[in-house]
């Protein structure tokens, strides 16, 4: 994208290590306004195969930290030793503290590259999923009630998510105008395509719904399971990855950013969240099974 280069020439040339640049300024770099996502998402601004300006950013050295409540980026260059500054508080630390399991091995490169083999060699598993992906691409829109319905029904029963009621999911679904923020990757439609009324009754069916809009959007839609929560529940335990609440894997945007601060924590960069889903479910099926 030509608009880049411009932006590309900037931090070419840029001596500081660490410092803030403005959405306002990256704007007038490329002459151009960013996208709304850009402004409300801190995942725009994580490399990925759909974020291009993330990528250009990391390509020149940069490691990026959102600021978006005060519209900026912070960018690190690599190899540059960031000291946090101590936040004195009265209130006490809370130390978890979690026995290691002697056979759950941590997570590698090798690891990863060990799962996603073994997913090609999952021929049944594998070959629903790529038929449940081409029905979506068949069927892409979802303006038409009768695409949904198509969709959620094949979800439904290929994951048993145990809706037992698929056209009110399928009219909610309707009602939300999704197309646009399922291509942009707008992590908060989970939520709210999960969340609905059927009855009297309020229903979260977070999983399928991560799942409906991962079939439409792969890269940047990750999927919501018991076993990835299991697996990310333990390695913050054990490793303290990343500090968040058993809660937040429950709240889709806050969900994705732990995904992402895994996979930056233990190196696995090279991989899409594509990838990390293949990996983690086929983990923590063999390593945390669900005790029925």
């Amino acid at each position: 994208m030509d608009k880049y280069v411009d932006l590309v020439d900037y931090l070419k040339r840029e001596t500081r290590d660490d410092f803030y640049l403005d959405l306002e300024e990256i704007e007038e770099i490329i002459g151009q306004p960013l996208p709304k996502s850009a402004y409300n998402y801190p995942a725009y601004w994580f490399p990925s195969d759909t974020h291009y300006s993330a990528n250009l950013i990391a390509e020149c050295g940069f490691k990026i930290s959102t600021d978006l409540k005060n519209k900026r980026l912070r960018l690190i260059r690599g190899g540059t030793v960031v000291v946090k500054p101590q936040v004195s508080s009265d209130k006490p630390k809370r130390v978890r503290t979690y026995q290691r399991k002697e056979n759950v091995p941590e997570p590698s490169n090798e690891l990863v590259d060990h799962y996603l083999r073994k997913w090609d060699n999952l021929e049944d598993y594998s070959s629903q999923e790529e038929a449940v992906n081409r029905v979506f691409r068949d069927y892409n829109s979802n303006k038409e009630l009768e695409n949904i319905l198509i969709k959620c029904s094949i979800l439904n029963d290929f994951y048993s998510t145990n809706i037992f009621k698929i056209y009110p999911v399928a009219k909610h679904i309707q009602s939300l105008n999704i197309d646009t923020r399922l291509k942009d990757g707008d992590p908060t439609l989970v939520d709210e395509i999960a969340k609905i009324t059927i009855g009297g009754k309020t229903k979260n069916f977070y999983s399928f719904a991560s799942k409906f809009c991962s079939h439409h959007n792969q890269l940047d839609f990750p999927i919501y399971d018991s076993y990835v929560h299991k697996v990310l529940k333990y390695y913050r335990n054990v490793d303290r990855f990343y500090d968040f609440e058993e809660n937040d894997l429950k709240v889709y945007p806050k969900f994705k950013n732990i995904l992402i601060e895994f996979r930056s924590f233990y190196k696995l960069d090279k991989y899409n969240l594509k990838e990390l889903d293949k990996y983690l479910w086929q983990f923590g099926k063999e390593y945390f099974p669900n005790n029925y």
